[in-house]
Order: C-alpha cells, then sequence, then structure tokens
C-alpha cells in the first residue's frame, strides 16, 4: 500500500543526504512516520483514560503514562526497523512465516482492534462537535466520518502532504494542552512524586492504568508504522540503511515525545483542576469540558480542551483508516475501497450513540480492548527484528531483545489482572 507511494524530491533529497553529500535542511525527509504514529497515543481514548485517571487519583499515575511512552518509543523503533530492514510490513511478514489458520487468527484480532481504536476516536470527534458547537452526536459521528475520508483523499498526493497535515494536527493538540496546564498551575511536588514514584492506590487504579496503557501502546499502529518506513526511501547499501536507522530512531524519539508530553499535561490538567478542588467525580470528557472554565476562572479553557478533542478525533480517525487498509492487505493480501472501510468501522460508534451507552465506559472499556491487543503485535515483532537473516546488520540487540521480552511480560501480566477484575469485580 504504502510502497507505491512516491514523492521524488523528498526521496532525492534524501538520497543526497544519507551519500555524504550534505545539504541545508538535509534531515527533513527522514522525519513524520513517527508523528503519524504518534497521533494514535493521544486520541480521545487517552482523554478518557487521562481525565479520569488524573481526577479520581490526582498525580498518582503519572508514571504509568510516563513508562507507557517510554516502552512505546522501543516498540513503534523497532516497527520502523523491520519495515525498514526488510521492505514488507509486520502483517505481511505474519502472512509469510505463519499457517495460514494463525494468520486468519490474527487478522481477526486486529480488526477488533481496529474497530475498538474507531470506536474512541469516532465518539471523541463526534463529542466535540458536540460540545462545541451543539450537534447531536449521531450528526458530529457523521461529519466526522465525511471529513476524514476527504482528509483521506490526500494521501493519493503523495505520503508527505499527508505527514504535515497530521503533523500541523498534532502540535495543535499539544499546544492547547500545554496551555491548559499552565492555566491549571500543577503542584510541582506532587507531580514529581507522581511521575517518579510508582503506585497503584487500589485496585480501580490497576485497571486504569491497563486503560492508559491500550490507550498508549496502541496494537493498529504497530503494524501502520513498519508499513510507514518500508520502501519510503530508498537505500544502497547495509552502511545508508543504517544512517537512515538513525535517523528514523531520532523521528521516533521525537514523535512519541510529543504525544509523552501531550499526555502527561492532560493528566495533570486534570490532577490540578479537578482532584485538587476534590472533585474526584469527574471522570467524563463532557463534565471536564463543562467544569474547566468555572473552575479555572478562563473561558478560553474549554474552547481548547474542546478544539484538541476535535482535531485528536478527526486526525487519529485518519490513522486508523491508514491502520485497517495495512492490516487486511498485510494478513490476507486484500484491500478494499476506502469509503468502504471507513462507512464499516463507522458502525460500532454509530451502535453505541443510538444505543445510549455512556460515552465515557464506551471509551475506556475500548482502551482495555486495546491492551489485550499488544501482545500479538509485540511477540512476533520482537521474534522477527531479533533473526539476523530476516534483518541483516539492523537486528537487535540482546539487551533490546530482553527489554522488549519484559515489556510484553509486564504488558500480559497486566491484562490478565484486568481480566480477573472484570469478571470478578474485586
Amino acid at each position: 500500500m504504502f510502497s507505491a507511494i512516491s514523492n521524488d524530491a523528498i526521496r532525492n533529497k534524501a538520497d543526497a543526504t544519507l551519500s555524504g553529500r550534505r545539504r541545508r535542511w538535509g534531515w527533513t525527509p527522514f522525519f513524520g512516520p513517527a508523528l503519524i504514529a504518534a497521533v494514535a497515543y493521544i486520541d480521545p481514548g487517552n482523554f478518557a483514560t487521562n481525565i479520569e485517571a488524573g481526577s479520581r487519583y490526582g498525580y498518582a499515575l503519572l508514571w504509568v503514562v510516563l513508562g507507557a511512552n517510554l516502552m512505546a518509543m522501543l516498540i513503534q523503533t523497532l516497527s520502523a526497523r523491520l519495515g525498514l530492514a526488510t521492505g514488507r510490513n509486520l502483517p505481511e511478514i505474519i502472512r509469510d512465516r505463519y499457517p495460514r489458520p494463525l494468520v486468519w487468527c490474527y487478522w481477526v484480532q486486529a480488526e477488533i482492534v481496529a474497530i475498538a481504536t474507531d470506536l474512541a476516536e469516532f465518539l471523541g470527534a463526534a463529542l466535540a462537535f458536540n460540545l462545541l458547537f451543539g450537534l447531536s452526536l449521531m450528526e458530529g459521528a457523521l461529519l466526522t466520518g465525511l471529513i476524514t475520508y476527504l482528509a483521506l483523499l490526500l494521501h493519493r498526493q503523495g505520503f508527505r502532504l499527508m505527514e504535515i497535515v497530521i503533523g500541523a494536527m498534532i502540535m495543535a493538540v499539544a499546544s492547547g494542552f500545554l496551555l491548559e496546564m499552565l492555566l491549571g498551575t500543577p503542584d510541582p511536588a506532587p507531580l514529581l512524586e507522581g511521575l517518579l514514584l510508582p503506585s497503584f492506590p487500589d485496585s480501580y487504579s490497576l485497571y486504569l492504568a491497563a486503560g492508559i496503557l491500550g490507550a498508549t501502546v496502541m496494537p493498529h499502529v504497530i503494524y501502520l508504522h513498519s508499513a510507514l518506513s518500508q520502501n519510503r526511501i530508498q537505500t544502497r547499501d547495509e552502511g545508508q540503511r543504517k544512517r537512515l536507522m538513525r535517523y528514523y530512531r531520532i523521528d521516533v524519539i521525537v514523535g512519541m515525545a510529543i504525544a509523552g508530553l501531550v499526555n502527561l499535561s492532560m493528566l495533570a490538567m486534570a490532577a490540578a483542576v479537578f482532584h485538587a478542588q476534590g472533585r474526584l467525580d469527574i471522570a467524563t470528557i463532557s463534565d471536564s469540558y463543562q467544569l474547566l472554565s468555572p473552575m479555572m476562572g478562563q473561558q478560553l479553557a474549554s474552547h481548547v480542551f474542546g478544539l484538541a478533542l476535535l482535531l485528536a478525533g478527526l486526525s487519529s480517525s485518519i490513522v486508523g483508516t491508514l491502520s485497517g487498509q495495512v492490516i487486511m492487505q498485510g494478513f490476507v493480501n486484500f484491500t478494499i475501497p476506502i469509503w468502504l472501510r471507513r462507512l464499516v468501522t463507522m458502525l460500532p460508534a454509530l451502535a453505541v450513540i443510538m444505543l445510549g451507552i455512556s460515552e465515557q465506559k464506551a471509551l475506556v472499556a475500548s482502551q482495555v480492548i486495546l491492551s489485550f491487543g499488544i501482545p500479538f503485535a509485540l511477540i512476533p515483532l520482537l521474534c522477527f527484528t531479533s533473526d539476523r537473516r530476516l534483518m541483516g546488520n539492523l537486528v537487535n540487540g540482546r539487551s533490546v531483545t530482553a527489554i522488549g521480552g519484559a515489556i510484553c511480560t509486564l504488558i500480559i501480566a497486566l491484562n490478565g489482572y484486568v481480566l480477573f477484575f472484570t469478571l470478578t469485580g474485586h
């Protein structure tokens, strides 16, 4: 899918830089894939989990957000490395190397993850249209579908234009939440304590931590990032390939750092404004929008929050649709028109709206589903990137593989506890 994208000017500039012919702004062609991936780390699901965590527990779960973003840096780097080293994306390699029945099982669970992702994104954007402009949730959802479909048409103009549009949206969301945090004036001492001293105040906080993890390290974007880096820029030899990987690594660090700052600011804002004033019940996006202005004494606060939610929902919905195409094409070598995928993935969100289900409960539950999908993407990613015959000179070092294995084990253990909590209520 992405290997067919052509943007000769960008690629020529990249080739000149990789060949040692230094140019002004010669680093710019290599930046962009991680920004698209980073959108998934600041979608409306993050709003739901971070606001609930901040309002219920203050700054106590900031360390979870920090840890999840550090995990994301490693995982997205591995995904980019796989696409660069093999010229194929993760679903394609799974299709080539795994038994056919297992591949179909992988495809089904990946589609479920994609649907859960789209549910959060559509609900978030629809809710933003409702809060900002008074549209009904159904009208907002339909408008979201139309806008994201039109935006996806930009993809036909080359990968660079899409990267610029998505990057601009991310920077707008980041600026909005940094402003919100400054207006909220968080207390530095408990903020640092929550950031550096791990703790779980109660059993529900562990459930919420899984939701934060699922909203941060998202399975569909693990698949997507390998597609964004496959054949994006051609290399002539192993030396150029290693140099390109260094640029991609920096791209990931920058992209994930921006997403991490947004998530930390979001939780810190909820802690400073709601928890600090005794409003521990503020756990929904709608309540946050309504109460930000009176509690902060700034009318601007609610408008900035609503606009950030809208941009996050729209941009993540665009990226979610691209991920869905990669998943289907990679696992089963089949594609459908983007308009049809856009329509199909809208249906669960429309059903939630029609049935009157709480958007907050739907958003948090969708993020926990995403958390369960992480190992399905992460285990093969670790196995493939540790295979020297497949990766060549970009193979993982033993320490990277060990850290990745520890992360995967931690995620599986946390998911096991969440399943126990959900089934038993303890």
